[in-house]
């Protein structure tokens, strides 16, 4: 399966921005996060978008915002609503930083990533983490790959599933404070996790 997840979501960055720019889809859940954390200075957002509604209630919450993204047009869209906000166009997988984050989310991205990556990526993303730090991401309750047509093209999805998530996160030093099938009957599983 080849994965160009990047030009995928530069075709559909127009009717991306305008369908999520406003919504709530996912707020109540990044809220939850908030609440967890016990500084609130930085933040790293991965598979930002376009920028948009998550991005805006991190910075309400006193966030000073980094925005990570594989689609160079997301990129742009997002530069051009967020003026004041850090922008990288980037792959999780190979981007390496020292900076260490107060909360990191990765709402709807990193079940794009090629299923061999998922570990290596859940374990970055926690090291990433300040002490007491907070992680807030998405995955798929199931194991494997798979691609679904959407927009005139195929879209490739994987999950190491629950089971496999939590492992990486204990192994990583970090424990899970909330997970809930947030879309149910849909196997969409919300995942916030702390530095220890």
């Amino acid at each position: 399966m080849k994965n160009n997840i990047g030009e995928k979501y530069d075709k559909i960055a127009e009717w991306w921005h305008q369908y999520h720019h406003d919504s709530d889809y996912g707020i109540k859940q990044i809220e939850r996060a908030i609440s967890y954390c016990t500084k609130r200075k930085t933040a790293l957002d991965v598979g930002c978008g376009s920028g948009g509604r998550i991005i805006r209630k991190l910075e309400i919450n006193g966030f000073k915002v980094t925005g990570i993204d594989v689609s160079s047009k997301m990129i742009e869209l997002a530069k051009d609503n967020h003026v004041s906000t850090k922008f990288i166009l980037a792959d999780i997988s190979t981007w390496e930083t020292k900076k260490k984050y107060d909360l990191i989310v990765a709402w709807d991205s990193i079940f794009h990533l090629p299923l061999s990556m998922h570990s290596k990526v859940i374990s970055k993303l926690c090291g990433m983490l300040q002490k007491n730090g907070i992680l807030a991401y998405t995955l798929g309750d199931d194991h494997g790959e798979h691609e679904s047509d959407w927009h005139n093209e195929k879209f490739y999805y994987s999950t190491i599933g629950i089971k496999g998530n939590l492992k990486v996160i204990m192994e990583s030093n970090c424990e899970v404070r909330h997970l809930e099938l947030d879309q149910f009957p849909e196997k969409h599983v919300f995942v916030i996790a702390k530095k220890m």
